[in-house]
């Protein structure tokens, strides 16, 4: 039977084990959205697979201007936060570890005060979400959004294929495209949500092209074996009601994918950071449409991560805040060792308290 620390060939990836540092937002880049030397700390803590994650995935990372939604955010789309981030990838393989960056481009989950001139959020409706940001000020509604032209969405796949482009300068293993949790490409496949009337909206075949397109523009500038997705079938983030069908959705998402041959999916099961039984989904017929190595997260304990490797329910495992809390989680899960708990207050921006400053396992038991 696999186990959870056995090593497993992903795409074009080569893994130590199928432990998963989860993309964590933590708000601590520099203006600019340039990541920084404290940043760098963060991810070299849990890069060395015998200690930490056989993959990291990055933070959720802005592929344009456009596509920020909170504050101190990091961006892949300046040649200045290229070469920041070359330093993280650098220090993350220098300790024998593997990353990849999550592209973001949040929509309408946005506010005037963080878009380029003050405009309005873009996103596939003209509909507010109704939830909130943060920016300087602190939390607030998002601002109202505009609907994207038809003839602007080429404009945003381009973005999205550059910044793949981007992530392979900067050192990254490959890149993980965020169409999960309400953002943009979640606000083009909701129904929900869209209430297009052109190619983008309608029928489910429809829904699924803007992230068709774009996941086709991004295999084809870094290849499938590069390149992963991150879903969330059924969750509510961010002011958007699960669709009416969203196995039929999805399945038809993943089976639109497959000529793409991408190297994982990453599914969030249920609510994101919530209950794992939210809503009834058949995520094993999921799988069963999709060829590469199978990821699954929220709320995974260390006996449901092993379970669901030895039991082929899962090729790999990613752990959220059990990684903002212990930087050598993978040794602790090895050795059924205890946690750290994880300081809330500390979860999005500040400095080192609560981000870089949690104990390892042998200060612990110093």
């Amino acid at each position: 039977m696999p186990s959870l620390f056995d090593p497993l060939s992903v795409g074009e990836l080569e893994l130590a084990n199928r432990i998963v540092m989860a993309p964590l937002t933590r708000s601590r880049a520099s203006p600019g959205q340039l990541p920084n030397a404290l940043m760098l700390q963060y991810y070299a803590q849990r890069a060395d697979p015998a200690t930490g994650a056989g993959l990291i995935i990055s933070e959720a990372t802005q592929i344009c201007p456009e596509g920020q939604g909170y504050l101190d955010t990091p961006g892949i789309h300046s040649a200045a936060q290229v070469a920041a981030w070359r330093q993280i990838t650098d220090a993350v393989h220098a300790r024998g570890g593997r990353i990849v960056v999550q592209l973001w481009h949040v929509g309408r989950i946005s506010h005037v005060s963080l878009q380029p001139g003050g405009r309005a959020p873009v996103s596939s409706t003209a509909r507010p979400s109704g939830s909130k940001t943060y920016n300087a000020g602190g939390f607030l509604p998002c601002s109202t959004p505009r609907a994207l032209d038809t003839a602007e969405i080429p404009v945003v796949v381009e973005q999205y294929r550059r910044a793949a482009l981007h992530a392979i300068d900067a050192g990254f293993d490959g890149v993980e495209v965020h169409g999960a949790n309400g953002y943009l490409i979640d606000q083009f496949l909701r129904d929900s949500v869209n209430d297009r009337s052109d190619a983008y909206g309608g029928p489910v075949e429809n829904r699924v092209r803007f992230l068709h397109e774009v996941m086709q523009a991004v295999t084809d500038a870094i290849g499938g074996g590069r390149t992963g997705l991150r879903l969330s079938p059924v969750t509510p983030s961010n002011g958007a009601a699960p669709d009416s069908d969203p196995q039929a959705l999805h399945e038809c998402a993943v089976a639109t994918l497959a000529p793409l041959r991408l190297a994982y999916l990453h599914v969030i099961e249920g609510q994101t950071g919530g209950v794992r039984d939210f809503a009834p989904f058949d995520y094993a017929a999921l799988r069963r449409r999709f060829s590469g190595a199978w990821m699954v997260n929220n709320g995974y304990t260390r006996t449901m991560a092993l379970n669901a490797v030895a039991s082929g329910a899962a090729d790999l495992v990613a752990f959220g805040k059990a990684f903002i809390a212990n930087p050598d989680l993978g040794r602790r899960l090895r050795e059924d060792a205890p946690l750290n708990t994880p300081d809330t207050t500390t979860f999005y921006g500040g400095g080192a308290a609560g981000y870089t400053d949690y104990p390892t396992l042998d200060a612990a038991l110093a």
